[in-house]
């Protein structure tokens, strides 16, 4: 257990907001807590979803990159335009390594940048006519796309450029799915929105485009995997598991994913949801309009794994359950190899978390499989209900923090001393620097897949090899060097 009681954990929250002026110091106090499993309601002892304080250094994105970067950008058929200046689509293209199976620039274009390129001139007389011409360009260029999607960026919401409208003549003309975004930068509180608005767009221009259709052969066994963006291969490796249970995965999106596996998915029997603030809202669509149920599984870590695997199997018959026993025999001595190879390297150290979608709460499982405690946790773009899930997988009297500003995260590790930091690009290499081991835990370090039985094998590695390199006891954290010219300075006394 974490060696701060639950009061000390409040008096380091008190402390950490004492830098701030009253009214920021009142609004900071209300995304940070100690965790008490006994809460119901997360709502009761945390806040969530809010506008960042202005002059604060925050982490989130915005709601373009919810969308673009998140939730369309890995469909790999289709082309995705940012539409609007060159340097957001630059920067969401690629980044996190959604892998996929194709020829790049022939049937799949995840990793390329198609922009509208905005300069001056467009902003004064409007983009609608250049949007208009990159389209028939692509088709020109591109024949084998699958369709376009529009994603908007901040200046087409202040200009007023009818996305829709030239969308919709388009479609026409190259009798594909043109699908308008109207994911602008500026809307909403953090990426979460444009999840919300990219899911919004699947369902109003996607979904629905082969219900009449009849050819599609279904079986009582059809899932699909939802709110996996095969960063570094994990859907590849979710998708394993799944088979060799029998069953058949008829859709996978956004990684790997294709335009005819989304317009599939309705004919699905459940639902498979693996990032639940990216797609539960198109989940839940689809259980309203189609009668789909769906769930939540987590396929870090053996434990979480196995939990996961016997919930899924539970909606099926006798069949798929007595196949996924043998499944989960079937990986067992290769699980229990890791754990006896690793946990003896890593047991009884403590981690602090700071990701985005589910990450925060989901690896703690695979974390404590290897004899690791979490210790602190949180979200940059979460809502109530995600908090909801977490507090019930963190121990008593730890941190849980939300849209931690720079300064307090800081301030937290410098107090609570956590062993490894698993966090993003723009934190790691400040807590490097600080002499922290860190992992990169939104595209797993370059590394991966970190989901399903072969992926908890890189996942245990990776953490060994991060917390036990021997170039950390070269770099000294600023308060340790501190601690110790103090002790020098007294013992010289």
């Amino acid at each position: 257990m974490s060696d701060l009681t639950r009061e000390e954990t409040e008096a380091l929250i008190q402390e950490v907001l004492e830098v701030y002026p009253e009214n920021a110091k009142k609004d900071r106090a209300k995304h940070l807590t100690v965790n008490d499993q006994e809460v119901e309601q997360s709502k009761k002892c945390i806040t969530s979803n809010r506008k960042s304080l202005p002059g604060v250094m925050t982490i989130r994105g915005c709601a373009y990159a919810g969308s673009k970067g998140v939730v369309w950008g890995p469909i790999k058929d289709m082309i995705h335009i940012s539409h609007g200046p060159g340097g957001c689509g630059q920067y969401s293209r690629a980044g996190r390594r959604n892998y996929y199976v194709g020829t790049t620039g022939i049937n799949t274009f995840g990793t390329m940048n198609f922009t509208s390129d905005f300069q001056e001139k467009d902003i004064v007389f409007g983009g609608d006519k250049k949007l208009s011409k990159i389209m028939t360009e692509i088709e020109q260029l591109f024949p084998l796309n699958k369709g376009i999607t529009v994603q908007s960026e901040c200046p087409i919401g202040l200009i007023g450029d009818d996305i829709e409208a030239v969308s919709k003549k388009t479609s026409a003309e190259i009798e594909k799915p043109v699908v308008p975004v109207r994911c602008e930068g500026f809307r909403g509180v953090s990426q979460s929105l444009g999840h919300h608005i990219a899911n919004d767009a699947v369902r109003d221009w996607v979904l629905h485009n082969r219900d009449g259709d009849t050819s599609f052969e279904a079986t009582d066994y059809d899932v699909t995997i939802i709110g996996d963006y095969n960063i570094g291969g994990d859907a590849w490796s979710s998708r394993t598991l799944l088979e060799e249970m029998g069953l058949r995965v008829i859709a996978q999106w956004s990684g790997d994913g294709t335009l005819a596996e989304m317009e599939n998915t309705p004919k699905a029997k459940l639902n498979l949801l693996h990032c639940y603030r990216s797609m539960n809202y198109i989940s839940r669509h689809m259980e309203e309009k189609y009668g789909i149920p769906w769930m939540e599984y987590n396929f870090f870590g053996p434990t979480k794994i196995e939990e996961s695997l016997r919930k899924i199997a539970a909606f099926f018959d006798e069949t798929i359950q007595a196949n996924t026993e043998k499944v989960i025999e079937k990986y067992k001595l290769e699980y229990e190899a890791v754990i006896v190879k690793y946990r003896p390297r890593l047991e009884g150290k403590r981690v602090m978390l700071y990701v985005g979608g589910l990450r925060p709460r989901h690896i703690i499982g695979a974390y404590e499989d290897l004899g690791m405690e979490v210790v602190g946790t949180g979200y940059e773009f979460a809502h109530n209900d995600d908090y909801d899930r977490t507090i019930k997988e963190m121990g008593n009297a730890t941190l849980i923090y939300d849209d931690v500003t720079g300064y307090e995260f800081e301030e937290f590790v410098k107090k609570v001393k956590p062993d490894l930091i698993g966090s993003g690009i723009k934190e790691k290499y400040i807590f490097q620097k600080m002499g922290i081991p860190f992992r990169q835990m939104h595209s797993w370090d370059y590394s991966g897949p970190y989901h399903g039985y072969d992926g908890f094998a890189i996942f245990a590695r990776d953490m060994d090899m991060t917390l036990n390199n021997p170039c950390w006891n070269k770099i000294q954290a600023p308060w340790l060097k501190g601690e110790e010219e103090a002790e020098a300075a007294a013992a010289g006394a």
